[in-house]
C-alpha cells in the first residue's frame, strides 16, 4: 500500500484515428517504452484521471488510459454496445497489452478480456453485472428500480441518466462513500482533477456517459466462463457501492480469476494501492 496517494496530470496526450474515420482519446503516463497496461476509467471521468504516476517508472509501465466513445476527446459511435469496444482497443495496434478496469470501466475491460483484445485484466472496485438475476434481492431498491428499467425502457433509461452533470456525479459519488474514501477524494489535489477529469468527460454532452451507464447495467453480451486470458478482482472490504458481494460472484463465474479482498480498504482502491495491483497485473511475463 502507498502511504500517500499522487495524482498528476498526464505526461502526453493525443488521439488515435480508428479504421471507421473516429478519434479516439488517450492519456499516458510512464516511459514510452514501458510495456503497455491500458486504462478503463470509471463512471464520468476522461482520459486524464490516471493512476501510479509515482511508480511507473520503476515498474517500466506506459500506463494509458482510453476515452470510451463520446467522452472527453473520443468521438461519438451511435448504436454502440460493451462488445463493439473491443474493436477500438485493438486499433490500437499495441502487442499483448494488459487493462486495468475500474468502477464502471470494469465491463468494458471484461469485454476486452472476452475478446482476447488484452493479454491480462486487473478489475479494481469494479462495477458488477447488477442486471444478474442472482442479485435482485441483494440490490438496493433505487439500483433495483434502474435496473429494471434499463430491461424495460433502455431508451427511458439512457434518457434518465442523461440528465445527470458532473456536479451531480460527484455530489452522488463522494458523500456516499466511506470516510477512508472520502478524504482521497476531498484533497485538494485529487478533487482537483478529478473534477477536471468530469468536466472533459461531459465536455462534447452528457450522452457519453448516458450509454455507458445503459451499457454497464444492461446485461452483459458476453460469456464469463469463457474468457481465457488472466483476470485479478480488487475490491476493498469497506467498499459497499460496487458489487453486492465485492466481486465473490464474479470472480466465481470467470475461469480462474483471483480476489483479492483488501482489509480497511473502500472504493478508492486505485488510488491507495495502485502499486499493488500493477505489480500483480505484470506478473507472469
Amino acid at each position: 500500500m502507498q502511504d500517500t496517494v499522487v495524482i498528476t496530470p498526464p505526461a502526453r496526450l493525443g488521439e488515435t484515428r480508428l479504421p471507421d474515420g473516429r478519434a479516439l482519446g488517450w492519456a499516458e503516463w510512464g516511459p514510452r517504452e514501458g510495456t503497455p497496461v491500458l486504462f478503463s476509467p470509471g463512471a464520468g471521468t476522461s482520459r486524464r484521471l490516471g493512476f501510479g504516476a509515482d511508480v511507473l517508472d520503476a515498474l517500466g509501465v506506459r500506463l494509458i488510459s482510453l476515452d470510451r466513445p463520446g467522452l472527453g476527446a473520443s468521438d461519438p459511435d451511435p448504436g454502440r454496445t460493451l462488445a463493439s469496444w473491443p474493436a477500438d482497443v485493438r486499433a490500437l495496434g499495441l502487442d499483448a497489452p494488459r487493462m486495468v478496469g475500474f468502477s464502471q470501466g470494469a465491463p468494458f475491460a471484461l469485454a476486452c478480456a472476452a475478446d482476447g483484445a488484452v493479454s491480462r485484466v486487473a478489475i479494481v472496485s469494479g462495477a458488477d453485472e447488477v442486471a444478474l438475476p442472482a442479485f435482485a434481492d441483494s440490490l438496493p431498491p433505487q439500483l433495483l428500480d434502474l435496473v429494471r428499467t434499463a430491461a424495460d425502457d433502455p431508451a427511458g433509461a439512457e434518457e434518465f441518466f442523461a440528465r445527470f452533470t458532473p456536479d451531480a456525479l460527484w455530489n452522488l459519488i463522494v458523500p456516499n462513500s466511506p470516510e477512508i474514501d472520502r478524504g482521497i477524494y476531498t484533497h485538494p489535489d485529487f478533487s482537483r482533477e478529478y473534477r477536471l477529469a468530469m468536466e472533459e468527460a461531459f465536455r462534447q454532452s452528457s450522452a457519453g456517459y448516458a450509454r455507458d451507464t445503459l451499457l454497464a447495467m444492461s446485461r452483459w453480451p458476453f460469456d464469463l466462463d469463457e474468457i481465457a486470458v488472466p483476470v485479478d478482482l480488487w475490491y476493498g472490504e469497506l467498499d459497499a457501492s460496487h458489487s453486492p458481494d465485492r466481486g465473490e460472484t464474479l470472480a466465481a463465474r470467470i475461469p480462474g480469476a483471483r480476489r483479492h479482498l483488501v482489509p480497511g480498504a473502500g472504493g478508492a482502491l486505485l488510488w491507495t494501492h495502485g502499486e499493488d495491483v500493477l505489480t500483480e497485473l505484470l506478473a507472469g511475463g
